[in-house]
């Protein structure tokens, strides 16, 4: 009997990245082990994703359900652009949050994501300031990229890189951005990963005594 995948959770995954851009690279769960899960596996997953980080309206959202179900070039197109940017932010905040230098080939590549959404972008009044925004229903897949990599890039350029982490715990590596006074966050929810570990700790003091 073949084993069917489990079912993406791309529209409910806990939000715990701290920056959008993290949260993206957080849909991808336990890369490199034989548990890893993807949960973006369609243009449709992306936008239930999105729609949940609040990067969508409710309105905006169904309506790109079904654009990309309608067009599915326009699907294959969306999904394979988010899953390049989500992995080149990875490998960035990889190397980052161990204290290594950024890839320079990953950086110069993000900023030419940016730069490719911000042409579809405009400066809309928010509050007490002006922010970039996209609509959705003109520009498609800017609207889902653009967001997140303005979200990367302004983390690399005006945040504390040394605030940059990846998750301890075994099987996870999600990233997120520390926000404690101390820098003290080690893993991505102390609930899950944090207490995992002290499982694990327990179990193997108890063996060893």
């Amino acid at each position: 009997m073949i084993s069917q995948p489990a079912p993406s959770r791309a529209g409910s995954l806990t939000l715990v990245g701290g920056e959008l851009a993290f949260d993206f690279t957080n849909t991808s769960s336990g890369r490199g082990w034989p548990t890893h899960q993807e949960h973006l596996r369609s243009a449709a997953d992306i936008v239930d994703w999105a729609a949940h980080a609040k990067m969508l309206g409710p309105a905006d959202a169904e309506w790109l359900r079904g654009a990309v179900s309608a067009d599915q070039s326009l699907g294959r197109r969306m999904l394979r652009r988010a899953l390049d940017l989500r992995e080149n932010i990875y490998a960035i905040a990889v190397e980052v949050a161990a204290g290594r230098p950024a890839p320079r080939a990953g950086v110069e590549a993000l900023a030419r994501t940016h730069a490719s959404c911000l042409v579809c972008a405009k400066l809309t009044p928010f509050e007490d300031r002006y922010v970039w925004s996209w609509a959705p229903r003109e520009n498609a897949a800017e609207a889902m990229l653009g967001p997140i990599a303005l979200s990367a890039l302004t983390t690399l350029t005006q945040a504390d890189l040394s605030r940059i982490k990846q998750c301890r715990g075994e099987k996870c590596g999600w990233l997120f951005f520390d926000t404690t006074k101390n820098k003290s966050r080690r893993w991505c929810e102390m609930e899950i990963c944090g207490n995992r570990a002290k499982q694990r700790r327990h179990t193997a003091k108890a063996r060893a005594g």
